[in-house]
């Protein structure tokens, strides 16, 4: 499991300008979502390239916070990367100039293709037949064009997403960006998510919590969720 370690100044400045640490005291069960951001073969075990270790630590963390998100009533989305062989043309920016290595290309695509091994969610986790899956195409699941994420949500009236999964420094903060961009509650869970070092990892929780949203532990998720009947109702007008 990753150190956590986010620096004192950010805690501090956070503080200050918020008056709190935390931005969000409850979320709510039926208005939230559980965000599994691409835990699968692929990120998971060996020999696969792409493989991140640390991900598999995660899973119990992942499963606890999808057992307490469905129990006050909210919906837990497995999100998959998934290409096909048109996203080398249509993202060749990536894999012609960044990844610099069109046969590692060509394995990614393979690695991630529909219905194959590296695609499939990781055994380990508790996928239940009422949650969602849902396809991306980039590293954000919000982003224009990569899924239907946000209009699945919006169409169920979430307004919260709690972000789990790997990596966390590159698809797990691009869709946790993106979900504050387009105006959800955004937590991203400290302890269920995994990069390749603590390092980046860290980096990404404090990028969140000092400008993108909310930082939080599995526990501290699990225990400011709560049905729509606890939610604090706002005091009437004498």
């Amino acid at each position: 499991m990753h150190k956590i370690d986010i620096p004192k100044y950010i805690i501090d400045r956070v503080t200050r300008l918020r008056g709190k640490l935390h931005a969000f005291d409850e979320l709510v069960g039926p208005s939230t979502a559980l965000l599994v951001v691409d835990l699968q073969n692929v990120f998971m075990v060996p020999p696969y390239p792409t493989e991140i270790p640390l991900a598999r630590e995660i899973v119990p963390n992942v499963n606890k916070l999808a057992a307490a998100t469905r129990a006050v009533g909210g919906i837990v989305v497995w999100i998959q990367m998934t290409h096909d062989d048109s996203d080398a043309q249509t993202w060749s920016v990536f894999y012609d100039h960044i990844a610099n290595n069109p046969r590692r290309g060509a394995d990614r695509l393979k690695g991630l293709a529909r219905g194959s091994h590296g695609q499939a969610i990781y055994d380990g986790l508790d996928v239940e037949p009422r949650d969602l899956k849902v396809e991306k195409s980039r590293f954000s699941a919000f982003i224009q064009g990569s899924s239907d994420l946000d209009e699945l949500l919006k169409a169920r009236g979430i307004d919260t997403v709690l972000v789990t999964g790997t990596v966390t420094n590159t698809c797990c903060e691009s869709t946790a960006r993106d979900a504050m961009m387009l105006n959800y509650k955004t937590v991203m869970v400290s302890d269920g998510n995994a990069a390749a070092t603590d390092d980046e990892h860290n980096q990404t929780l404090a990028n969140m919590l000092r400008i993108f949203g909310d930082v939080m532990s599995t526990d501290e998720v699990v225990a400011r969720l709560v049905p729509a009947a606890s939610a604090a109702k706002p005091v009437a007008a004498e």
